[in-house]
């Protein structure tokens, strides 16, 4: 790809700015996640063809931006100014190493010649990210813009993919270079991940195959790598020589929920309501696990009490540090698409006698696990409760679902909602949570970051009372930006999983947990957005199609009963939750 520079000729008038606008064009990039700062830089990107999405405050910019890497498979970016600002940042950072989502953050820093003289804002930006990004470097030459747009791009997308933060100072972007034309400029297109694919060793990838066709009770369980990956179809390749695929809760999606050997979503919430619960022993009885994309992280393996201890491991995981971290495995290290299409051709070259033998039984096992969890839903929830159960929400929801809905949620008991009661209609499906560090007040944003790399696709975010009280403010970002969503707030009027988590443990409650009545359909409607609040369980399903219909972003505010809460296996017996 040929360099897009518009610089023709030595004594230029192009600054900094417009340099670092060219660059970001040549990685692909359209939209930057931003609020005005680095003004030079957003007042000459117009001219390169790149959008700014104007957040209301840097920490949900940053979950926007994470949200559009998921989702559109570029590297996102997004924008800060220094001190303050920057610190806004750390979080949306902190979810994105975590998660391994690649962006980059454009920082701007003081003037060079203010450097350590107490200039307004100024802040050691070294030491506040070296925690929560893969790479941090200061541009000191305009004339290096190019080498270190290319160089945090490269950090950003490669690997273990994360975030990359570019300090650049004031005076830089203003500064009018003197380049040479015979001077040759970078051309390379980074913006898309996984930026260079490896594949584990052939010898290695044979000996996984032979100890996959000799187990007796084989099962892989996908992670969000699957998805970093693009390895939709190479996963449902392997799934189709007869192995069962069940996912974490970021894997959600890596196969389709409805195919006949897919388990579904396992964890720590797979009491009964859970669609899994009565899968369990295809886990805790597997003689081989095969992790795929998966970091075996708390909550995916329930505590690690999940997974079988006297099991055998294989783990393909792009970064050698997660390959064995909690369950002593064999290493298939590289990317998941790639590594995952080798096994399946080396597969084809096995006897699967073993595995296409017990198919049949695998099958009806987990249909029969399907059909009990239907029986427990009749037995356990009232569906036409008042206060809404959040199951009877979620099913509504489930039924409005198409293959192309992308559905995203708040962290804490949303995430664990949609896990659990809603169904992924195809490999590649997206739900997008934020279990990297899991902090509330993503929802909203993420789908904001969603609708902007998917603008033609309905975009639904589901969020409790709590989490969307942190960023009440992007509901008119996502108004000015003309990127309609429609919103579903769980509004029971109690920080939930604090409140039961609490009573769980303690038998009471902190006084936080408690929230006075707010009306969030009064809000969105304050923001020239639709509002409509839902007390009826017959009321909820018209008023969703509405919102999906109308084109405008729309919250749903349902009043939701507090005692509800998801199958959470470390709640069952309590009796403190029965309030």
């Amino acid at each position: 790809m040929v360099a897009n520079h518009p610089v023709q000729s030595t004594g230029s008038n192009m600054t900094g700015a417009h340099l670092l606008a060219a660059a970001l064009k040549r990685h692909g990039v359209k939209e930057i996640f931003g609020q005005s700062i680095p003004s030079a830089l957003f007042l000459a990107a117009p001219d390169y063809g790149i959008r700014q999405i104007g957040y209301r405050t840097e920490n949900a910019g940053a979950a926007m931006a994470d949200a559009y890497a998921r989702t559109s498979g570029k590297v996102a970016v997004v924008t800060a100014q220094n001190g303050p600002a920057a610190t806004l940042l750390v979080p949306g950072l902190a979810e994105a190493l975590k998660a391994s989502i690649p962006m980059v953050a454009i920082v701007q820093d003081v003037s060079r010649r203010f450097t350590d003289k107490n200039a307004f804002q100024e802040l050691d930006h070294f030491a506040l990210f070296s925690g929560v990004a893969k790479w941090v470097r200061r541009v000191a030459d305009p004339q290096r813009i190019d080498d270190y747009v290319d160089m945090a791009f490269t950090a950003a997308a490669s690997g273990r993919a994360g975030p990359a933060v570019l300090l650049v100072p004031l005076d830089v972007l203003d500064e009018r270079p003197d380049l040479v034309p015979a001077t040759p400029q970078r051309s390379a297109s980074l913006g898309t991940f996984p930026l260079d694919r490896t594949v584990a060793d052939p010898e290695r990838v044979s000996a996984a195959a032979d100890m996959i066709a000799a187990a007796k009770t084989p099962i892989v369980i996908a992670g969000g790598g699957v998805h970093s990956s693009q390895a939709w179809a190479q996963l449902e390749a392997v799934q189709a020589l007869g192995l069962p695929v069940a996912t974490t809760v970021m894997g959600k999606g890596s196969v389709a929920e409805s195919h006949p050997l897919s388990v579904g979503v396992v964890g720590y919430f797979m009491a009964p309501r859970s669609r899994s619960s009565h899968l369990r022993s295809l886990v805790t009885e597997a003689d081989l696990v095969i992790l795929v994309g998966n970091r075996t992280n708390q909550n995916g393996t329930d505590s690690w009490s999940l997974y079988p201890k006297n099991a055998t491991y294989i783990h393909i995981d792009i970064e050698s540090s997660e390959v064995g971290r909690n369950y002593e495995a064999f290493r298939l290290v590289g990317d998941a698409k790639l590594t995952l299409s080798a096994l399946e051709a080396e597969l084809k070259k096995r006897d699967l006698s073993a595995i296409t033998s017990r198919r049949p039984t695998l099958e009806a096992t987990i249909a029969s696990g399907r059909a009990a969890h239907k029986d427990d839903m009749k037995r356990l929830v009232n569906m036409d409760a008042s206060p809404l159960r959040p199951e009877r929400i979620l099913a509504d929801i489930d039924t409005v679902l198409t293959p192309e809905t992308i559905t995203v949620a708040d962290a804490s008991y949303s995430s664990i909602w949609i896990a659990n009661f809603l169904t992924a209609q195809k490999s590649g499906q997206r739900f997008l949570t934020p279990r990297g560090i899991a902090g509330l007040g993503w929802g909203l944003p993420y789908a904001i970051g969603a609708k902007t790399a998917r603008p033609d696709a309905h975009v639904i975010c589901l969020t409790g009372d709590g989490g969307f009280g942190h960023v009440w403010s992007e509901l008119e970002t996502a108004r000015r930006m003309k990127l309609p969503i429609v919103v579903v707030v769980l509004n029971n009027q109690i920080l939930g999983y604090q409140k039961h988590a609490e009573l769980s443990l303690f038998g009471g409650f902190t006084d936080v947990c408690d929230f006075e009545a707010v009306d969030h359909a009064a809000i969105a409607r304050a923001v020239g957005c639709d509002g409509v609040r839902i007390e009826s369980p017959a009321d909820f399903l018209p008023a969703l199609k509405d919102a999906l219909a109308s084109g405008r972003t729309t919250v749903l505010d349902v009043i939701t009963d507090q005692r509800a809460y998801p199958p959470i296996t470390s709640f069952e017996g309590k009796d403190a939750l029965n309030y």
